[in-house]
């Protein structure tokens, strides 16, 4: 027993956990200073965001790829983790899609610079595009699903091509102040309803 009357099993998963959202705090925190800065943005901003050294970043992330993809991935995982609670927190299963439609523009656009962090790794890119398919695919899927079912949208809509859709309207977003993407995916959302 450890001084607190707690197990070493108990403090061990309780430092684990702490780890846990400390890297959390970093991604956040990169890829924060990713969507303002892009990726080539100093480690030591990325530090002082996320209140630790550059040591601590170097430490988890030796390679400003290896950062980037972090980043990347916790993104995904995000974006996918908030569908489910979408759909459960939304009015109706068509608000849920427009919202996490929503929040996958949000990713789309602020993703600068991933390709050219990437260049050179075909492979590595590849990996990731594949982790974005099967992590997102289901989670569009579902929603689209709930959305049919409840007779709000069409129900012959496929994921894939609607989130190809939607990437391609965010295209050049970040170059363009007067293009607004996520208007155009909220028009594609709402023209997706069922025509009464």
């Amino acid at each position: 027993m450890d001084d607190n009357g707690q197990g070493a099993g108990s403090s061990a998963r309780s430092k684990r956990k702490d780890a846990r959202r400390n890297q959390q705090t970093l991604l956040d925190a990169a890829a924060e200073v990713f969507v303002t800065s892009g990726v080539e943005a100093p480690v030591r901003d990325i530090a002082a965001k996320a209140g630790v050294g550059v040591g601590t970043i170097y430490r988890h992330f030796p390679t400003r790829a290896d950062l980037v993809i972090a980043v990347y991935r916790h993104q995904v995982d995000a974006c996918a983790e908030a569908g489910p609670a979408l759909l459960s927190t939304s009015p109706t299963p068509h608000a849920a899609l427009g919202r996490w439609v929503d929040l996958f523009v949000g990713f789309l656009v602020t993703k600068h610079g991933l390709a050219a962090a990437m260049q050179g790794d075909s492979a590595g890119f590849e990996t990731l595009h594949t982790y974005f398919l099967d992590r997102l695919l289901p989670v569009c899927t579902q929603l689209l699903d709930a959305a049919a079912a409840s007779g709000e949208i069409r129900s012959d809509l496929d994921a894939y091509p609607l989130m190809r859709g939607i990437g391609n309207l965010c295209v050049g977003a970040d170059s363009d102040p007067r293009y607004d993407a996520r208007r155009l995916a909220a028009l594609l959302v709402a023209g997706l309803r069922q025509p009464h």
